[in-house]
């Protein structure tokens, strides 16, 4: 996307299971996670900090059916803003499977 970016990823999924098992085979991998997120922001350019958002959450869902919902909040430090003191623009996006 051409300058710097911070990108919060929040998912939401029973983890139950891995809390009691300690075995990453339960849950979902932050690389992978990682992985997601990078190809998103490193692929194709996005225009707005929505698209980026939204197409982060849907890859993330696509690619982990374990993941009920996820949060994807895209922050874009010191926007260039002519005059502007913002010290960053954001968006947040809220996902979840339709079942």
């Amino acid at each position: 996307m051409g300058q710097p970016f911070i990108v919060d990823l929040e998912a939401e999924l029973d983890l139950s299971v891995p809390a009691a098992s300690d075995r990453l085979e339960d849950t979902v991998s932050y690389t992978e996670l990682y992985r997601a997120v990078k190809a998103v922001m490193e692929g194709e350019p996005c225009n707005l900090l929505e698209s980026a958002a939204g197409a982060i959450a849907m890859g993330v869902l696509e690619q982990h059916p374990k993941i009920g919902a996820v949060r994807v909040r895209v922050h874009k430090p010191r926007p260039p803003i002519k005059g502007s003191v913002i010290e960053a623009a954001a968006v947040e996006i809220y996902r979840s499977r339709a079942f």
